[in-house]
C-alpha cells in the first residue's frame, strides 16, 4: 500500500521542447488513478519519471510522502506493465510470472507459492506451462501483468497495456484488470489514450493536454463539467457539439441563445439558476450540448436537415446539419469555423424513422447545455 505524489514535475528533452510541464498530482492509497489524453501530450514520459526511467528536470516526484531523486529504479520496488508484454518466449507462462522473483534470489517455496497466487488471480492456472506463443493476447497481457506483480510492488504502473487488443478483449481484460487490483488494493498509475477505457475504470481521472493537467476529478465529474473544450469534445463518445451562440435577454427578462438565425430559449428559471447569465448578454460564446441532451419535437426552437444517420450500442446518432457556424478546438482553446454551416449529433430510438436531408427539428434540454469563453475555450462559471 502506498501514496504517489507529484510536486510540479516537469520534463525538459535537450532539443529545448517541454513533454511535461508543472503537473501536480496526488495518487491515493490502493487508489486506480487513470492519465487520459491524445498520442504525444506527455503522459507516457510522466509515468517514465515516475519509475526512473526519465529524468526530471524540475519538481519532485514521493512515493509514501519519500522523495525518489536519489533513489535507483531497480530500488524503488515499482513494477510497470507497456503495451508490448516482452515476455520470455522460451520460459513458460510460470517461468514468466516467477522470473523476477529468480533473478533476486527468492527461495524456490515461495517463488511457487507467489506464481500460483498470482496465476488464481490473474485466471491463468490452466496455462502455466504453456509458451507465451501458444496464448491468446488477452493471455498474454495477463502474464505481463503477472510477472509485474509478483514481487509484491508498492506502485503498479501500466503504459497502454491494452492497446494491442481487440475490442472484446480489451472490454475483458479491462474487467480483469480492475478486479485484480481492488482484490489486491494496489495503488495503480494508469495511462491510456482510449477516454472510454479511462471513463469506466479510473477511481478518478486526469486528462492531459501538450503536457500539461487540463482537468483531473471523478470521471462522472469530467464528463457532466468540462473545464474546456478539449475536455469536453475528448471526453464522451459521441464528441460534445460545439457551435457558436449570442446570449441574448428579452424585453420580459427572459434569456435565450441565438444560434445562427435561430433562438433556443433558456426558460424562466435559467435566470435564478445562472445568475450570472446577465452579464454575458450580448456576447459571443461556444454552446456546447451533448448527443443525448437533444430533443426531437414538431415545435422545437431548432431547425436543422438530416445528413446521416446510424445505429451504434442501441442508439440511433444522427448528423444534423445547421445554419450556424461550429467552434473548432484549438491549441489555445477556442476559434469559430468560418463555415456558415455546420453538423451537430443528436441521439434517439433507433427505431425512429429517418430520412436522409429531411428537416428535422428538435429542442435541446438547458440544464444540460455548456458555455464556454471565445477565444480561451475554458467554461465559463455562471452560477
Amino acid at each position: 500500500m502506498s501514496t504517489l505524489e507529484l510536486r510540479h514535475v516537469s520534463k525538459r528533452f535537450p532539443t529545448g521542447d517541454w513533454a511535461v510541464r508543472d503537473v501536480e498530482l496526488e495518487v491515493g492509497d490502493g487508489e486506480l488513478f487513470v492519465i487520459v489524453g491524445p498520442s504525444g501530450c506527455g503522459k507516457s514520459t510522466l509515468l517514465r519519471m515516475v519509475a526512473g526511467l526519465e529524468d526530471v528536470t524540475a519538481g519532485d516526484v514521493l512515493l509514501d510522502h519519500a522523495s525518489l531523486e536519489r533513489v535507483e529504479p531497480r530500488e524503488r520496488n515499482i513494477a510497470m506493465a507497456f503495451q508490448q508484454y516482452a515476455l520470455y518466449p522460451h520460459l513458460t507462462v510460470a517461468g514468466n510470472i516467477g522470473f523476477p522473483m529468480r533473478l533476486a534470489h527468492v527461495q524456490r517455496a515461495v517463488v511457487e507459492r507467489r506464481i500460483q497466487e498470482v496465476a488464481s488471480a490473474l485466471q491463468l492456472e490452466d496455462v502455466l506451462d504453456r509458451r507465451p506463443s501458444t496464448l491468446s493476447g488477452g493471455q498474454q497481457q495477463r502474464v505481463a501483468m503477472g510477472r509485474a506483480i509478483v514481487r509484491d510492488p508498492r506502485l503498479l504502473l501500466m503504459d497502454e497495456p491494452m492497446s494491442n487488443l481487440d475490442a472484446q478483449l480489451r472490454r475483458q481484460t479491462r474487467l480483469v484488470i480492475m478486479r485484480l487490483q481492488r482484490r489486491l488494493g494496489l495503488t495503480t498509475l494508469y495511462v491510456t489514450h482510449d477516454q472510454d477505457e479511462a471513463m469506466a475504470m479510473g477511481n478518478r481521472v486526469a486528462v492531459m493536454r501538450h503536457g500539461e493537467i487540463v482537468q483531473c476529478a471523478a470521471p462522472i465529474e469530467v464528463y457532466d463539467h468540462p473545464h474546456d473544450v478539449f475536455v469536453a469534445q475528448f471526453v464522451g463518445t459521441p464528441a460534445m457539439n460545439l457551435v457558436e451562440a449570442t446570449v441574448v435577454e428579452s424585453d420580459g427578462g427572459a434569456f435565450s441563445l441565438r444560434v445562427g438565425r435561430q433562438e433556443l430559449p433558456l426558460g424562466d428559471g435559467e435566470a435564478a439558476r445562472r445568475p450570472r447569465l446577465r452579464d454575458l448578454v450580448g456576447r459571443v460564446v461556444v454552446l456546447g450540448f451533448r448527443a443525448d441532451g437533444c430533443i426531437r419535437r414538431p415545435d422545437g426552437p431548432l431547425l436543422g436537415s438530416v445528413v446521416s444517420s446510424e445505429v451504434v450500442d442501441l442508439r440511433k446518432f444522427v448528423r444534423v446539419e445547421l445554419d450556424a457556424r461550429g467552434v473548432l478546438v484549438t491549441a489555445q482553446g477556442a476559434a469559430v469555423d468560418p463555415a456558415r454551416r455546420t453538423s451537430i449529433v443528436v441521439a434517439l430510438d433507433p427505431a425512429t424513422p429517418i430520412n436522409r436531408w429531411e428537416p428535422f427539428r428538435f429542442d435541446v434540454d438547458v440544464e444540460g447545455i455548456h458555455l464556454f469563453d471565445l477565444p480561451t475555450g475554458r467554461a465559463l462559471a455562471l452560477a
